[in-house]
């Protein structure tokens, strides 16, 4: 069973003993704890643990590596040295999750548009994991991490529209605000059913400070 991705607090909160119910009749063997697990591993990755608050925040965006040509003015060439082999710079980039459900959106958008697909007959959310559409070749742009794509598919099939050219704004900011409110409900439920060892709070802030330790680590060495 699939347990639907929200992007409101109310909507997750409200549906939560409907989807647990669901959860039981088409896992006759699991626990709330297998429920609960399951829908940490789609949440947790939009939040983050802060030290400086001592709980868990918002953490909505994702490293991207970007490519791009240098231009041939830079050097001095002309468009007509254009056969000419420049590698592509890449550099990593933060982005927002709004930012890259655009990006899947623009590449749809684009494919339809390459391959003379009436848009307003398709759904785009059929086409989000479509692998031509996130291998597109692009001189500039964003190349797309296939693994790390997969776990935001939840996140963009409640998100994207079915059909258009833009995001909506409103409904992302609802979700951002909404996403620390719906891991501290799963962490509570956690923490009810004794197995708070494995809610997001925990797990976040050890590797949290595993990260600070290995910083710190290098630091010592650069040092030495």
């Amino acid at each position: 069973m699939k347990v639907p991705f929200y992007l409101n607090f109310k909507d997750f909160e409200n549906s939560y003993y409907d989807n647990l119910e669901k959860w039981f009749e088409n896992n006759i063997n699991s626990s709330e704890t297998d429920f609960l697990l399951y829908m940490k591993n789609m949440y947790k990755e939009y939040v983050c643990y802060s030290f400086l608050d001592d709980k868990l925040v918002t953490d909505a965006a994702l490293e991207i590596r970007s490519l791009s040509f240098p231009k041939y003015e830079n050097f001095g060439l002309s468009f007509s040295h254009y056969d000419m082999k420049f590698k592509p710079v890449s550099e990593i980039e933060i982005i927002s999750m709004m930012e890259y459900a655009q990006i899947i959106l623009d590449r749809i958008n684009l494919y339809f548009c390459k391959n003379k697909i009436v848009k307003e007959n398709e759904n785009i959310l059929n086409y989000i994991n479509h692998h031509t559409i996130l291998e597109m070749p692009e001189k500039t742009g964003f190349c797309i991490d296939y693994t790390n794509h997969q776990k935001k598919l939840p996140f963009l099939k409640a998100f994207l529209p079915k059909s258009g050219n833009t995001v909506d704004i409103s409904l992302y900011t609802t979700f951002y605000h909404s996403v620390t409110k719906i891991a501290d409900f799963i962490d509570y439920k956690l923490k009810e059913v004794e197995a708070f060892d494995q809610s997001m709070y925990y797990e976040l802030k050890s590797k949290a400070l595993v990260k600070i330790h290995l910083r710190n680590q290098n630091y010592l060495t650069i040092c030495n």
